[in-house]
């Protein structure tokens, strides 16, 4: 059979295309298109009828077993309750944002009763040991490698027989006759997939970890996303200690859960208390804060939104979003400017979300306009309220989900009153809470204080 022309192939997405380019018109990475020949067609080989399997759903087998606990918390939260036998997840994260601490400390606390395998790809023997030293798990019964080839990996799942087995990172591992390098896509494809195959066969749960690019999506194992039951990200912010697991995809638990932790000299430590966490150094009577209620998966979290905004300097105003989306920022300064005659066009705003984390939810937009409002003013508003509800074009406040939830968690925290859409029912009998109900912004800044 003769050979196909050229191809150029996404080394992210796997996007293949006749003709070169500088980005990849799928994924829009820059620099991404390598240049492949495709082998020669090899005729299909066609199996007989009677050989294809199927059968009924009430046929179907599956493992009663209860999930499986790392030991921490905040990690079961994430997983949905633990680790399931023959399930395979994907973490990422930024370079020592804590993806080798997590998993090390937590197959250290599993050994005793697990059988656990940590392939490490990307560190030397020792320099595990001296982690897990570090880690206070150095004498447990954790079996390590420093393997990176594909086929002796497999030979050791096959001889070790692990409960799981951890992959760090999955760039690492290579397989023989594929003609690239360790963290090609060809070779994740080759890797990962083969991984999968004898982790869900062998009913072993299975950790891949993978490094994140500057725009924070998983580089490489993008293709390997579809193929796992679960893809979590570690999220931290530059000089903070605090970290936050998120899962973004999970056929086993609920997705969008988060898991806070924080950084210490002995490894992650659980935040147990996150809302009281965020909140411990904020000032009450504070000019240009307000706190709001988010829900991150099954969890209601109270979170201090800040906003400094100062005559401009230049002659462009000045932007600078932390913690939260800028351009939905932007479209509240444009709803304060038109709809609540606030004056900002020519003043610098400064947006911030404290203690390092992101809220990206419509909730949150009303304490964020609170927070702007109170800034601009330079005056705090109503600080014992926590505020909650969408800012829509025409200046009005509409509703968002689990709303109980969300005053549950402030009255947990000692807050008084709520400040929240007009149109949500609630059952809050059972609340020592003073609801404050707005339809419009104007109302919501007459209510708090600020006109």
């Amino acid at each position: 059979m003769a050979t196909k022309g050229t191809d150029y192939e996404c080394s992210e997405c796997g996007r293949r295309t006749p003709q070169w380019s500088g980005r990849c018109p799928d994924c829009g990475e820059w620099n991404s298109l390598e240049e492949v020949v495709p082998e020669e067609d090899e005729p299909r080989t066609t199996r007989e009828p009677d050989d294809v399997e199927a059968c009924t759903l009430q046929q179907v087998s599956w493992d009663r077993r209860p999930r499986m606990s790392t030991g921490t918390g905040e990690f079961d939260r994430v997983l949905g309750g633990g680790l399931l036998r023959g399930s395979t997840i994907l973490l990422g994260g930024e370079p020592g944002v804590g993806k080798s601490t997590i998993v090390l400390q937590s197959l250290g606390q599993m050994a005793g009763e697990r059988k656990c395998l940590y392939m490490a790809c990307e560190e030397s023997l020792p320099q595990v040991k001296l982690r897990a030293r570090r880690l206070d798990v150095e004498d447990s019964s954790l079996v390590v490698s420093g393997e990176t080839d594909l086929e002796a990996i497999c030979h050791l799942l096959e001889r070790e027989d692990p409960d799981v087995v951890v992959v760090d990172s999955v760039q690492m591992v290579s397989a023989e006759g594929i003609d690239s390098l360790p963290g090609s896509l060809k070779q994740l494809r080759t890797c990962g997939g083969e991984l999968i195959r004898r982790a869900k066969k062998r009913g072993t749960a299975l950790i891949l970890v993978g490094h994140a690019t500057k725009q924070g999506a998983i580089a490489g194992p993008r293709a390997l996303e579809h193929l796992v039951d679960a893809v979590l990200y570690f999220e931290s912010e530059n000089f903070q200690a605090l970290r936050v697991l998120r899962a973004v995809k999970n056929r086993f638990g609920p997705a969008n859960e988060v898991g806070v932790f924080e950084m210490a000299s002995g490894g992650l430590e659980e935040v147990l208390n996150p809302s009281e966490f965020f909140l411990s150094e904020r000032e009450a009577a504070s000019a240009g804060s307000a706190v709001t209620s988010t829900v991150e998966g099954s969890r209601a979290l109270l979170l201090e939104t800040q906003a400094l905004v100062v005559p401009g300097a230049y002659g462009t105003p000045e932007r600078r979003v932390t913690g939260a989306d800028r351009r939905r920022v932007s479209m509240l300064l444009a709803v304060l400017q038109r709809r609540a005659g606030l004056d900002l066009l020519d003043c610098d705003v400064f947006v911030n979300v404290a203690g390092g984390v992101s809220v990206q939810e419509p909730g949150a937009d009303l304490a964020l306009a609170l927070a702007i409002a109170s800034g601009f003013q330079d005056r705090p508003f109503a600080p014992e309220m926590v505020a909650v509800g969408e800012v829509g074009l025409g200046g009005e406040v509409r509703g968002v989900g689990r709303m109980e939830e969300r005053m549950k968690e402030a009255q947990r925290l000692g807050f008084e009153r709520v400040m929240m859409p007009a149109g949500v029912r609630v059952d809050g009998d059972d609340m020592d809470l003073d609801l404050t109900r707005v339809k419009t912004l104007d109302q919501a800044l007459a209510a708090a204080g600020g006109s």
